[in-house]
This record gives structure tokens, C-alpha cells and sequence, in this order.
């Protein structure tokens, strides 16, 4: 059988059998696979550990009709074990996973997706920035990289160039006082440059923004979120939000 090797993060996993696990990753190099790891259940597993979601592995599998055969697993990054000891982190990055999982498709390549959450986890893990503001970087930019960037700015239905005032999630972001549909959001001012800033990348605004903002913005991407995934996230209702 054909053998390939790559790096991956491990979204998922489900047990098979008495001793084996379905295991799902997103790869560098070739999307989204589901391989499964014989044997990772026994105490004497050589890599039961490094499978488990949030890991971050260089793998070797063989290339199955079905599902890939895990052939070799060595640790990259123990971010999953190092979440797991802190909840609200825990519950951010089963929301990361998840959020990866529902926007990428089996064998097709997704390498930005797979930076971009490997790096959000590894931002997690080191207690780089808050909890709920690296979630909300990602969730932000893992929607732009699928092709549902909001605006933050200018009217995301007529390009009227802003700041805007009202905020609708059905027609991509804010939106000027002539399109503005009905039932249309009107966060604060700062609330909007917060998420711009975290789309952008710009910590050093999202860092000094105030619990409000954080709380109101944190609201806008949950439900941007959930409109484009057409229903919503199992993990979500787990995160600890401000």
C-alpha cells in the first residue's frame, strides 16, 4: 500500500472495536483525512498519547480505499495536553477543532486552514492572549479564508465606504443607514474595530479593549459563525465567555 507522511493536528477521534481509534486530522498537505490507529487504546500503545484532538503530530500513514492506516506518529506540539488542564481553554480549542472540522473537506487541501489553526492553538497553549479573544481570531479568519470575510468598515452590500453604525450578519457585516435591513445590530464603535483589529491581527487593540466590547463582539462572531454553518456548534455553549 502507498505511504505518505505529513503534519497534522488531530480534530477528532472515535473508538473502534476494543483497542483501536478512528482518528480525524487536518493535514498540511492533504486536507482533511480519517486514518485509523490500531492498538492506540492499550496501555502499551507506542503513540496512544500523541493522537488525542489538539496534538500536533508528524505522521506516517498507508493510503487505504476507505480510511488510512496509522503507521507512525511523532509529537510535534503537546498543545492538547497543555490545554486540558485549564477549562476555558480546553472548551476554546474543542471549538477551534470543531470549527476546522465543519469547514474543510476529506482529501482536499486546506493549508491555510491548517496554519491557521495551528497556529491558534499554539497561541492557546502558551497563554499568549486571552482565551476569548484568540477564538475569536480564529473563528474570524477561518471564516475569511473559506470565503466569508465580514466587514468591519465599509457597507458590505453597496461598498459605501465607512465606519458604519448598524451590523447584519445575514449580508456580511455592517452596512450603511440606506441598506440597513431590518432587525440590524448596532454594536458600538469599539466593538467594531475590535473585531477588525482581530481579523487584521492587530493584538495590541484587541488586548487594551474593554470586557464590554469583548462581550459584544464576542456575540457578532458567534452568530456570523453560525449563519454561514448553517446551525451551530456542539462545543460552543462550553466556552466560558466574559
Amino acid at each position: 500500500m502507498p505511504v505518505y507522511r505529513d503534519e497534522a493536528i488531530v480534530l477528532r477521534t472515535h473508538n473502534l472495536g476494543e483497542a483501536d481509534r478512528i482518528v480525524t486530522l487536518l493535514t498540511r498537505g492533504r486536507g482533511k483525512v480519517r486514518a485509523v490507529a490500531k492498538g492506540v487504546r492499550r496501555t502499551t500503545s507506542r503513540f496512544g498519547a500523541r493522537l488525542e484532538p489538539g496534538m500536533a503530530v508528524d505522521l506516517q500513514c498507508y493510503e487505504g480505499r476507505n480510511l488510512d492506516t496509522v503507521n507512525q506518529a511523532v509529537s510535534l506540539g503537546g498543545y492538547g495536553d497543555t490545554v486540558s488542564k485549564d477549562y476555558a481553554a480546553y472548551t476554546t480549542m474543542s471549538v477551534m477543532l470543531e470549527t476546522a472540522d465543519r469547514l474543510t473537506d476529506e482529501h482536499e487541501v486546506a493549508t491555510q486552514q491548517y496554519h491557521l489553526l495551528a497556529g491558534a492553538v499554539r497561541s492557546l497553549a502558551g497563554g499568549e492572549h486571552d482565551s476569548a479573544l484568540v477564538l475569536d481570531a480564529y473563528l474570524l479568519r477561518a471564516l475569511a479564508v473559506a470565503g466569508w470575510a465580514p466587514s468591519f468598515l465599509d457597507c458590505a452590500r453597496c461598498g459605501e465606504p465607512g465606519p458604519h453604525r448598524s451590523f447584519h450578519v445575514a449580508s456580511g457585516g455592517a452596512v450603511c443607514a440606506v441598506c440597513r435591513p431590518p432587525g440590524s445590530a448596532t454594536p458600538a464603535p469599539a466593538t467594531l474595530e475590535l473585531l477588525s483589529a482581530l481579523l487584521t491581527g492587530d493584538w495590541a487593540i484587541a488586548d487594551a479593549s474593554a470586557v464590554q466590547h469583548r462581550r459584544e463582539g464576542s456575540g457578532l462572531v458567534t452568530a456570523f459563525l453560525s449563519w454561514h454553518l448553517e446551525r451551530g456548534l456542539r462545543a460552543m455553549p462550553h466556552v466560558e465567555r466574559v
